[in-house]
């Protein structure tokens, strides 16, 4: 180690970086205090400590808004790549002890939601030191986190074929056309996709995969896709179709107890249900950790009891 580096090293201490890593992430001495059960007095003690160690200012008050200067910018991407390794160290440590601990995080993508749950069900029961961080968000949001490799495994349909990655496929996702109760469509003894789709089609956003997987379905039927209304969500969707606003092509898990109600009803039509596959991906490069891997091989071995019990829901 160079004389300059040990010098400033023997300077530091863990307890100054993770002061100045609560401040930095809160932007506030008093916060940064009740989260480690501090005083301000003492957590500005700290951060003195740690200017004078660096001979740098770290933060700046303009008012009463407490800012961050460029040398603390600079120390907050090395301290975060620390505690990173600190974390993955430790996780290895509990992995060779045979208990796997440390956190996961999972992205799924909004129409996953209704999935997540019933597979960390028995997950949580196998490894309870595992802390599970579940972020719900659109396709196009989680493969902007995919590119940046934010997340650890991402949960969604429609997999983007333009990128490194390992895809698990785990379960059938089927997506049903449906309408409200009582449609005139109901009277039909059989029912084009073109005459479907002429009823105030309602769609997602541009680039959701349930929107991609009907858009490749029209261009494969060569039938023209055009929305009345664009819905931001598929829960929006499922109750604007409940309230009369138009039709649509949803996720049939995400809809079993209004099919069961009969708040919605599902049309017959040929080549439907539209049949895709949710996948658990990842970074081809991404090294997993060992809550992921666990993970990992949790969804692998357990594929055909996924389908046993989504099967049985969808039938309820």
């Amino acid at each position: 180690m160079p004389q300059s580096v040990q010098s400033l090293v023997s300077r530091l201490t863990f307890r100054q970086l993770q002061v100045f890593k609560s401040v930095y992430e809160l932007s506030s001495y008093s916060r940064a205090g009740d989260m480690l059960g501090l005083s301000q007095p003492a957590v500005s003690h700290q951060i003195r400590q740690l200017e004078q160690a660096l001979q740098q200012p770290l933060f700046e008050y303009v008012g009463r808004q407490l800012y961050s200067t460029a040398t603390a910018n600079r120390l907050a991407q090395c301290i975060g790549a620390m505690f990173n390794e600190i974390q993955s160290f430790q996780d290895d440590l509990s992995a060779e002890t045979g208990l796997i601990a440390g956190e996961l995080t999972l992205v799924a993508v909004s129409t996953a939601q209704y999935v997540v749950p019933y597979l960390l069900r028995a997950y949580t029961s196998l490894h309870p030191k595992v802390t599970i961080n579940v972020k719900v968000m659109n396709r196009a949001a989680a493969i902007e986190r995919l590119n940046e490799s934010h997340d650890e495994l991402t949960i969604m349909g429609l997999v983007p074929n333009d990128k490194p990655i390992v895809s698990i496929p785990f379960l059938n996702n089927e997506l049903v056309a449906v309408v409200p109760r009582n449609h005139p469509l109901l009277a039909q003894q059989e029912v084009t996709l073109n005459h479907f789709l002429e009823h105030n089609v309602l769609l997602r956003e541009a680039g959701s995969g349930s929107r991609l997987a009907l858009e490749l379905h029209c261009q494969k039927q060569r039938v023209r896709l055009q929305a009345e209304m664009e819905i931001g969500s598929n829960d929006a969707i499922k109750h604007a179709v409940i309230a009369g606003l138009g039709v649509a092509v949803l996720p049939k898990l995400g809809i079993l107890s209004e099919l069961t109600l009969g708040a919605l009803v599902e049309v017959p039509i040929k080549d439907f249900p539209l049949r895709r596959s949710w996948c658990l991906i990842h970074p081809q490069a991404r090294h997993p950790t060992p809550a992921m891997r666990s993970f990992i091989d949790y969804i692998q071995q357990n594929i055909g009891q996924f389908e046993t019990m989504f099967s049985r829901m969808a039938d309820i």
